[in-house]
């Protein structure tokens, strides 16, 4: 199995959401967390509107002092929607109901113009 393989594996046992309706969600006011599952390298270049960063390296280890709700809505996302469609599936296994992977990360974004910090 690759790399390519696990994603797939992952994206078909998720929910993705697009840009577009990672976007209205956030703007919406309603309770969340973004959560950049890319490194504090990549991150500190700029991230979603209030996201929080934790790398998919130490997901597993510190998720439950970032998010204690396990109800939390959760957007996950990294670069391109690979890391973060990994996580969500992690998230999902660790009793995180409402974890969502945004599909084509940071890049897909970036390209659609919206805000950045």
């Amino acid at each position: 199995m690759t790399a390519k393989d696990f994603v797939a594996e992952a994206k078909a046992k998720i929910k993705e959401i697009s840009v577009a309706e990672a976007k209205a969600k956030i703007e919406s006011g309603a309770p969340l967390v973004v959560l950049d599952v890319r490194e504090p390298k990549e991150y500190k270049k700029g991230h979603l509107p209030k996201a929080v960063n934790l790398p998919r390296g130490l997901l597993e280890f510190k998720v439950n002092k970032v998010i204690p709700n396990k109800d939390a809505y959760v957007i996950v996302y990294c670069k391109s929607g690979g890391r973060s469609a990994l996580a969500t599936l992690t998230l999902k296994r660790m009793g995180y109901k409402n974890a969502v992977s945004m599909a084509g990360g940071w890049k897909a974004w970036v390209k659609a113009g919206y805000p950045i910090e």
